[in-house]
């Protein structure tokens, strides 16, 4: 399956908050098989359906090189730690920087397979950073949204003088 191209900081896509999944079939395999394809071009830990493009609520992570891949419909934060855990974050749709994220040390996640069949997943560390990231990315929150409007504002100086070199 041939990787579909990233869409790229400040696309309104970005933003907007993604639609459920409501159909369990052989479109949502192809679109999570064209999804991990691009995860993988991109050399990412994590990827939305948002970021080629299409307003979905799925998600793949494979936060190990060369572990595997898990595809995620529908996630949902059940629980998260009320301790916090700092962690350096970027995206795919704005290469080339990055910035310190606090977010809750561990997560409880409920998703659907592609099968539909509902699931359950308790998180820790980077996965856990990794799921908070992405499912923001569902709900129209873009990464920058968790930084200071000061350090949001130099993270966007930043890509700006990054986008405008290349």
């Amino acid at each position: 399956m041939p990787a579909r191209p990233l869409i790229l900081w400040p696309d309104p896509r970005l933003r907007q908050p993604c639609a459920p999944v409501e159909t369990f079939d052989d479109n949502l395999r192809v679109l999570a098989e064209d999804l991990t394809a691009s995860l993988d071009a991109a050399m990412a830990a994590g990827l939305t359906a948002a970021h080629i493009g299409e307003l979905r609520r799925l998600v793949v992570l494979r936060p190990e090189p060369g572990g595997p891949a898990t595809l995620y419909c529908n996630p949902e934060i059940l629980e998260a730690a009320p301790e916090r855990a700092d962690g350096r974050e970027g995206s795919v749709s704005m290469p080339g920087v990055a910035e310190t994220v606090a977010r809750a040390a561990w997560v409880r996640v409920r998703y659907r397979d592609l099968d539909g069949a509902e699931q359950e997943e308790r998180a820790e560390g980077f996965r856990a950073a990794c799921l908070q990231h992405e499912i923001d990315q569902l709900d129209g929150i873009f990464w920058i949204e968790r930084l200071s409007r000061l350090r949001r504002e130099r993270v966007l100086k930043r890509f700006a003088k990054l986008r405008d070199a290349g």
